[in-house]
């Protein structure tokens, strides 16, 4: 329980704001040795969020700052480079970048180039006035008009916590019965197959389903901040078809599984492939054509595509119904295989 609480609250805060897409108070010095206008107006240009507020240190401070990971990027301005820009000539700005951070480091050089760039095409026309152009493109951002990726961060941290834990619980719970030699006590009650398999979907679902609103409510739309335009009963609704497409897959692994070892080793080659290939992780449309086929029969990628539609876009069962269907059949076809496997096991253990 304490692992179930864990999942569905801090775990999915940190990935959903623990990444950054952009660059957020990079640290920035900046050796003047002009002490122009133009070098004025460059270091004034850097500030929060993107960047801290530039320190002016001097030139033989940068390596002693660099090695001591002071700063993330370094601007040194030449001598002489207002004037050289007025006189047509092409002088060199440095810019010093400490690559440790990798992607920090390639978004913060690119928002820096074209910050020095826009500064210094601004100070040369001699006015803030934009140019007028023949066609202007009107954007209009639908749904996340703000780009704030910790949005679909949630929703996917959500789909890994579902994926993860219906799967290893529901398997774990068939395992530790055959293990524990608890099995055979099943076996004399009135119970057949289907009612064992379908306690197991049943009572590890309800659990998982019950944390699942607790952190819909409270940490994707409370503590994030995730705004729901759809209906919360038809994302319910879909969820708990997904777990039990997720439960059968780990009733379908624990079947085939002799020990805990083993259904280990088949949960990690099946459920990362689940999280990576949802959609969750990258874009439906960024990968091969040959796997967005194989990935119509993964009921993770249904689950990504109807809650992105239902909590960010608002659509109604006329639109994910397709989804739900596939999800059903997939998790019907799972459910019904590892029954069979089930039953050959029980009569093994008979």
């Amino acid at each position: 329980m304490g692992f179930l609480v864990y999942s569905f609250t801090f775990s999915i805060y940190q990935q959903a704001t623990g990444g950054s897409e952009t660059v957020n108070r990079a640290s920035v010095a900046f050796v003047d040795e002009d002490r122009s206008t133009l070098s004025r107006r460059l270091r004034d240009a850097l500030y929060p969020p993107y960047f801290k507020s530039p320190e002016l240190i001097e030139a033989d401070e940068i390596d002693e700052a660099m090695d001591a990971s002071r700063f993330m990027f370094v601007i040194v301005v030449p001598p002489h480079f207002e004037s050289d820009v007025r006189s047509g000539r092409s002088p060199e700005v440095q810019l010093n970048v400490d690559a440790t951070a990798v992607r920090q480091a390639a978004l913060g050089t690119g928002y820096i180039q074209a910050i020095l760039s826009t500064e210094i095409n601004r100070f040369m026309s001699r006015s803030d006035t934009v140019a007028v152009q023949p066609v202007t493109l009107v954007k209009r951002k639908a749904f996340n008009p703000n780009g704030t990726q910790s949005w679909l961060r949630a929703v996917s941290g959500l789909l890994d916590q579902l994926s993860m834990l219906t799967i290893i619980l529901t398997g774990s719970a068939i395992l530790r019965e055959r293990e524990h030699g608890t099995i055979e006590h099943l076996l004399v009650m009135p119970l057949n197959s289907f009612e064992i398999a379908l306690s197991k979907v049943w009572a590890n679902g309800l659990v998982i389903l019950v944390v699942f609103v607790l952190s819909m409510r409270f940490i994707v739309e409370g503590a994030i901040g995730v705004p729901f335009a759809g209906s919360r009963m038809l994302l319910l609704t879909g969820t708990v078809i997904y777990l039990f497409a997720a439960a059968a897959i780990g009733i379908l692994l624990a079947t085939i599984a002799r020990s805990m070892a083993q259904f280990g080793l088949l949960c990690m080659i099946t459920i990362m492939p689940m999280m990576m290939l949802s959609g969750g992780m990258s874009p439906l449309e960024s990968q091969p054509d040959w796997l967005q086929h194989i990935t119509w029969f993964l009921p993770s990628r249904q689950f990504m595509s109807f809650s992105q539609s239902i909590i960010f876009r608002g659509a109604g069962f006329d639109n994910v119904w397709p989804e739900f269907t596939a999800m059903a059949g997939l998790g019907l076809a799972f459910f019904l295989t590892s029954l069979v496997l089930f039953r050959r096991s029980i009569r093994v253990s008979q």
